[in-house]
């Protein structure tokens, strides 16, 4: 296996899939022979030629378009958004026409789009680049909503993605391309889309998070068990569409406490997505409700304070202690 960062798998998912299959294709702004702002498409150009991999105009709209185009016509196109404040051009494309094609066209047609994005917070980075829209795409249905938080997982998922005939918003947190390297299988292999993963077993409370959350709250499962003696159980959902219930379910059962970690604002995200579903199957096993830990209701703020809006470690076993003492 190859050590790899976050960026470096997801470029080799595309390099392995542009391999496999002559008619996945990839595109977006400066992917080409700059490989991208992040580099994450470096190189793919001058392996696979400006027809495979190619550079658009500034125009999300027309990149989203095309990639809707390409799906009805047999391709897998892998489109990407720049920074994730930037949708907003593309939704009509995105939610609107990729997402309800296959019912629009009776199963005639089929989107088999990946749209990524970076993401995130905590990187310094300028209005409307680091904003956390996943929930946006949550209340759309048709779409797929993947955010890895490590690199296999990244690779796995993206094939899985790319291979998927549905379209799938991709979520790449800007805080992880190059937080740490891991062991990434060279050839090809998939992450299932729609299974969360235990990465830390524990007994007394549940901690559900994604993307670089989930990096922050076993930070925070640590400072517990330190503190309390407290073993936390943490699950990287993965994917949020269609989100692993089953998982969470198993484990609210063992633990009977829970709480929902996103970086997003807190209002209509995930997390609040998350816990209507746990009180619909789980919630006689619950012995304290369930809390969210995010980003407060305001506009993403400027570089200079993002460190005290962004959830952190402290602000988790806060609520970590409130759900035990309950």
């Amino acid at each position: 296996m190859a050590q790899m960062n976050m960026k470096e798998a997801i470029r080799d998912a595309m390099r392995v899939e542009l391999k496999n299959d002559p008619n996945v294709v990839v595109f977006g702004e400066d992917v080409g022979h700059v490989g991208g702002v992040f580099r994450a498409t470096e190189g793919l150009q001058k392996e696979f030629g400006e027809n495979r991999v190619f550079d658009t105009p500034l125009a999300e709209s027309a990149i989203a378009g095309m990639a809707v185009g390409l799906g009805i016509q047999g391709f897998r196109p892998v489109a990407e958004i720049q920074f994730v404040g930037f949708i907003y051009e593309a939704l009509d494309q995105m939610f609107v026409q990729a997402a309800r094609m296959r019912y629009r066209s009776g199963g005639r047609y089929h989107s088999p789009i990946v749209f990524r994005t970076p993401f995130g917070g905590g990187v310094k980075a300028a209005e409307l680049h680091t904003d956390s829209l996943e929930g946006l795409a949550l209340q759309t249905p048709g779409i797929k909503v993947v955010i890895p938080s490590n690199p296999y997982d990244a690779k796995g998922l993206l094939i899985s993605a790319i291979r998927d005939n549905d379209p799938v918003f991709f979520m790449e947190h800007l805080n992880l391309y190059h937080a740490f390297r891991a062991e990434v299988p060279e050839d090809a292999y998939t992450v299932e889309i729609g299974k969360a993963n235990v990465v830390r077993e524990g007994a007394d409370v549940t901690i559900l998070a994604y993307g670089l959350m989930v990096h922050t709250a076993q930070k925070a499962a640590d400072e517990i068990e330190k503190t309390r003696g407290i073993k936390a159980e943490v699950i990287d959902l993965r994917t949020l569409m269609p989100l692993d219930i089953e998982t969470i379910v198993k484990s609210i059962k063992k633990t009977n406490r829970c709480i929902v970690v996103q970086e997003a604002q807190k209002t209509s995200g995930a997390a609040a997505e998350i816990i209507a579903q746990i009180n619909e199957h789980a919630i006689l096993h619950l012995e304290a409700p369930v809390l969210r830990v995010a980003g407060p209701d305001t506009v993403y703020p400027f570089a200079q304070i993002e460190d005290q809006w962004l959830p952190t470690p402290a602000r988790i076993v806060a609520a970590l202690n409130k759900v035990l003492d309950f």
